[in-house]
C-alpha cells in the first residue's frame, strides 16, 4: 500500500514486527541488574514481571523453559541480575525483555571473589596433587567440622553406623553459614589439628546457593585446611557444588555421604577380603606343604639301600604271615567281643525306676506349692486393689463433707468463672442432693 506521494504506508503490525527486528539486531545479549516488581508465574510456566530500579522500570518475560533452571524462587522486591534480549512485543507494541538468566544480585561479584582467590592460592600450590596426603586405611577416630543441626551430619552418623559401626565420630561444632561462620570454620579445622585426637577430618556442609557455601571460599578456611596436620575430606554441598575447601583438601566427596564412604571401608567389606586373603593362604600353604611331602618321599626313595629294601620285604612277609595264623581266630574273638559289649551298654541303659519316682514326687511338691504361692498372691493383691478401690470411690469422698456442683445442664462446675449470679445450680451431697440459687459470689 502507498500514499499519494508514492511511499509506503505499514500497518501497525507491519511497523511493530519491523522494530522488535531492529531491537534483536542491534541489542546483543546483555547483563541487566534491578529490583523485581510484579511477578506472575502463568499456568504455562512464563514468568512475567518488571526490572526496575530508581528512576526507570521495564517489562521481561522469561519463558518455560529457560525459567526451569533457574536455582531460588524470584520474589517481588528481589535485587536480580538477568542476562536478555532486547525486543519488542509486537501485539501490544510493548517494549521488553526476553531473559534468558537469572540470578540473584552480586552473585557475578562473589564469582569473581571466587576466580581471584583460587588463582591466589593456586599460584602459592596450595592445590598442588603433590602436597596432598593419602587417606589412612585402617581411621580409627574420624573429626567432623559442621553445625550440629545441619542435616549433613545425620547423614554422616547414618552412613558410618551403616558402613563402619568400629568407627568413632569426635564432632567439632560451627556455623556453616553466615555471618562469623567463616571465622568458625577455620577455628573448628584448627581445634582438631592441634588435638591430633583424629586418624582423618570430614569438613561437611550440604547443598545450597553461592551465597549459602561462601564461607567455604574463604580464605583463612582455605589456609587452616593447608595448615591440617591430618587429611581432611572436603563433603560440601551437592555433587554440582564446588568451593575453594575442595581445591585445597586432600580429597573432594561430592556430598557428605560420599565422604562417609571415601573416608571408611564398610566393615562389611574388610571381613570379606579378609575371608580371601585368609582361603588364599590356607590355599597356598597347603600346596606348598603338598609339594615339600611329594619332594621328601622322591628322595626318601632314592636313598633307600638295598639292605633296607630286603629288611622292609622280610617284615612285610613276617606280618602276612602272621596275619595268616590269626584269620580263622579274630572272627569269634571278634563276635564275643560284641556280644560283651552289647550285653553292658543294655544293662546300662536300664532306667532307675526308684530314683524317677522319687523325682517325680518331688516335683508334683514343688507344682503344688508354687501353685499355692500363686493363688495367695493374687488374693492378697486383689484384696488390696480392692480396698485402694473402695478408697478412691467418688462416694467416700463425699462423705468427707465435699459436694459436687453441677449447673443446670449436668456439666461439673470447677471455676467461678463458669457461674452467673441468680443462676440455679444443683450439689451433690453424701446423701442426697439439692437445688440453690446464687445470690452473689466472688472471683479470686
Amino acid at each position: 500500500m502507498s500514499d499519494n506521494s508514492g511511499g509506503e504506508i505499514l500497518t501497525v503490525t507491519q511497523l511493530n514486527q519491523a522494530v522488535a527486528r531492529l531491537l534483536e539486531r542491534s541489542f546483543a545479549l546483555a547483563w541487566v541488574s534491578g529490583e523485581l516488581s510484579n511477578v506472575t508465574r502463568a499456568a504455562s510456566g512464563h514468568w512475567y514481571f518488571t526490572l526496575k530500579d530508581a528512576n526507570a522500570q521495564v517489562r521481561a518475560v522469561m519463558f518455560r523453559g529457560r525459567a526451569q533452571y533457574v536455582d531460588f524462587n524470584p520474589r517481588e522486591g528481589d535485587k536480580v541480575e538477568v542476562r536478555a534480549t532486547v525486543g519488542l512485543y509486537a501485539a501490544r507494541g510493548d517494549f521488553q525483555l526476553n531473559v534468558e538468566v537469572m540470578r540473584k544480585a552480586g552473585v557475578g561479584n562473589l564469582y569473581e571473589a571466587f576466580l581471584k582467590l583460587k588463582a591466589k592460592l593456586e599460584s602459592e600450590g596450595l592445590f598442588d596433587p603433590f602436597r596432598k596426603r593419602s587417606l589412612p586405611e585402617f581411621p580409627r577416630v574420624i573429626g567432623v567440622v559442621t553445625s550440629p543441626q545441619a542435616a549433613a551430619l545425620r547423614d554422616l552418623i547414618s552412613a558410618f553406623r551403616r558402613r563402619a559401626p568400629h568407627i568413632q565420630l569426635i564432632v567439632y561444632p560451627t556455623l556453616v553459614q553466615g555471618t562469623g561462620s567463616a571465622e568458625q570454620i577455620a577455628h573448628a579445622i584448627n581445634t582438631a589439628s592441634s588435638r591430633a585426637e583424629c586418624d582423618l577430618l570430614i569438613v561437611a556442609r550440604g547443598g545450597g546457593s553461592l551465597e549459602d557455601l561462601w564461607s567455604f571460599n574463604d580464605e583463612r578456611v582455605a589456609r587452616a585446611i593447608a595448615a591440617c596436620k591430618i587429611p581432611v575430606i572436603s563433603g560440601v554441598g551437592h555433587e554440582t557444588d564446588v568451593t575453594i575447601a575442595d581445591f585445597v583438601a586432600d580429597l573432594r566427596a561430592p556430598t557428605p555421604t560420599a565422604a562417609a564412604e571415601l573416608a571408611a571401608t564398610a566393615h562389611q567389606d574388610w571381613l570379606e577380603h579378609l575371608a580371601e586373603l585368609g582361603y588364599g593362604l590356607q590355599t597356598a600353604l597347603r600346596r606348598h606343604l603338598d609339594d615339600r611331602t611329594q619332594s621328601l618321599d622322591w628322595l626318601s626313595r632314592r636313598l633307600q639301600s638295598p639292605t633296607a629294601a630286603v629288611r622292609q620285604h622280610e617284615l612285610r612277609l613276617a606280618a602276612l604271615q602272621t596275619r595268616l595264623r590269626h584269620a580263622g581266630k579274630a572272627p569269634l574273638a571278634q563276635l564275643r567281643f560284641t556280644l560283651t559289649e552289647r550285653s553292658r551298654q543294655l544293662w546300662h541303659g536300664l532306667p532307675n525306676t526308684v530314683l524317677l519316682r522319687a523325682q517325680l514326687a518331688a516335683r508334683s511338691r514343688q507344682i503344688s506349692t508354687g501353685f499355692a504361692k500363686i493363688r495367695a498372691t493374687a488374693a492378697h493383691r486383689r484384696e488390696s486393689l480392692r480396698a485402694q478401690l473402695e478408697l478412691l470411690a467418688p462416694q467416700r469422698t463425699l462423705e468427707r463433707g465435699y459436694a459436687i456442683v453441677q449447673d443446670a445442664e449436668g456439666r461439673i462446675l470447677r471455676d467461678t468463672a463458669d457461674l452467673a449470679q441468680h443462676e440455679s445450680i444443683e450439689l451433690r451431697l453424701a446423701k442426697g442432693q439439692a437445688q440453690i440459687k446464687i445470690a452473689k459470689f466472688s472471683q479470686q
